[in-house]
């Protein structure tokens, strides 16, 4: 059946004739047919297409099969809906490679998203290069002769002295610079503590939280590692429910993803656990030092410094590129976990460990936070202004802490709506890729939105974009 198209310059959608053909009806068939003419090229981006009511009486169906099939495509990102405007081809809508009928240029996916909402990553046009190039620059110059050898496992003294002296003040961790072991990270934590094939310093069954990085179970299971998931409530994670597990993981200074701290009551709770079973519990520090609304909230590891594996790096503080990380150990896991990491350093430069401890020890690391944390907090009050003017009726939880926030969702709308995000642009993650696939608990639809990681003058225009995404109350 031929097609007749009207002249694009019009962009008036005045008139489009479609084959409605295939399995599933006439609104199944509608979508597949006005996204492959988008995907070819035959709707160019910025098309107007006609009102439902126009289209319903060219093509004999019914007015709200057309309304139903516009709806889905404009959630997908195919199309865009503006009262005043019309609905239209949205500009992220490409056709296929190939196509003789480019109306504009877009972007090409493989240049990476026009806003990134990820979480996970700070702001890397904040990293503090002047302040980090003096302390390179003195590092190296009072760098003893061997330091550009084989490096210590262990991590570099000067780093150890200085983390031991920040994490107390700051943390509230006991330790001493022989209970730190240095390594590129949480992940090559992980690695080290389990090793693979149950070969590590620890062994499973770990108890992890219910909702956390998918990443992190991949790594445990690849080694063997099997995972079991503890409850989440306001109160953090439901540690009553610990039973044989040999190991727990978690978050206690912010929840990951969905936000709150670990209660005081449960944090007691978990290290009498400890003590019980002869467990230990693994702390992931991953934003501790960003809160805006509350106190500092303490590291478990200073209840109880011989059952508490406490895990940090600047990753959140810094930069990821710098690979940079640290476990504060119980005497007993030390030598096991040097045996693990081998007789040499090889994954965290030793340039770059002797920076760092040159950062902290001159007070460059705590004015960094101090300005880091005003920065975000400014954001943050910035996204939740913007969604208290623009979609109140989402509300939006975990924000007293850390550098994202979660979105809840009406039921059945995470999915789309992430889908719609990408066809705009807009980078962000939904909530349900970090649920624990045996968990209990009831599935939440949300987002997971980082506002870190914008630069400052794209911030606002990120914020527009999540907003025109957002699904209608």
């Amino acid at each position: 059946m031929a097609e007749t198209w009207v002249n694009p310059a019009q962009r008036i959608g005045a008139d489009l004739h479609l084959e409605l053909t295939g399995p599933g009806g006439r609104r199944a068939a509608l979508i597949r047919a006005l996204r492959d003419a988008v995907r070819s090229g035959r709707l160019a981006p910025g098309t107007r297409l006609p009102p439902y009511r126009s289209l319903a009486a060219d093509l004999g169906v019914a007015r709200n099969t057309v309304a139903d099939a516009y709806a889905e495509l404009v959630a997908e990102g195919w199309l865009t809906a503006r009262q005043g405007s019309g609905t239209r081809v949205a500009d992220r809508a490409e056709p296929l490679k190939g196509s003789t009928r480019v109306a504009k240029k877009t972007p090409a996916r493989a240049r990476g998203p026009r806003h990134d909402l990820r979480q996970g990553t700070p702001d890397a046009s904040a990293f503090p290069r002047a302040a980090w190039l003096a302390s390179y620059r003195r590092a190296l110059q009072q760098a003893p002769n061997e330091v550009f050898g084989p490096g210590d496992p262990a991590g570099r003294r000067e780093l150890r002295e200085a983390l031991t002296e920040y994490l107390a003040r700051a943390r509230g961790v006991r330790t001493e610079p022989g209970r730190i072991v240095v390594c590129s990270g949480f992940a090559h934590a992980l690695r080290l503590l389990f090793g693979q094939g149950g070969g590590g310093v620890l062994r499973g069954p770990l108890a992890v939280e219910a909702y956390g990085l998918g990443f992190h179970r991949e790594l445990l299971a690849a080694a063997g590692v099997r995972t079991v998931p503890l409850p989440l409530d306001e109160d953090g994670a439901r540690v009553d429910r610990l039973t044989r597990e040999r190991a727990v993981l978690l978050t206690p200074a912010h929840q990951f993803p969905t936000g709150g701290p670990l209660h005081a009551t449960r944090r007691a709770a978990v290290i009498d656990w400890a003590r019980a079973r002869g467990g230990v519990i693994l702390e992931d520090d991953y934003d501790g030092e960003f809160r805006y609304d509350r106190k500092p909230v303490g590291a478990v590891q200073g209840l109880d410094p011989e059952r508490v594996i406490h895990i940090g790096s600047v990753s959140k503080s810094l930069s990821p590129a710098l690979r940079l990380g640290w476990m504060v150990l119980p005497e007993r896991y030390v030598d096991g976990a040097l045996a693990a990491k081998g007789e040499r350093e090889g994954w965290a430069s030793v340039l770059d460990q002797l920076s760092l401890a040159d950062f902290v020890a001159k007070g460059s690391y705590d004015r960094h936070v101090r300005r880091m944390r005003q920065r975000y907090r400014s954001r943050r009050d910035r996204l939740v202004a913007t969604l208290a003017e623009h979609a109140p009726h989402i509300e939006v939880t975990g924000v007293a802490a850390g550098l994202h926030a979660v979105l809840r969702l009406p039921p059945g709308t995470e999915r789309s709506t992430v889908k719609a995000a990408a066809w705009q642009g807009v980078a962000l993650d939904g909530l349900a890729p970090f649920r624990h696939p045996q968990t209990d608990m009831t599935a939440r639809d949300g987002l997971v939105v980082g506002y870190a990681t914008p630069s400052e003058h794209a911030y606002g225009a990120a914020l527009d974009a999540l907003c025109g995404v957002l699904p209608p109350p």
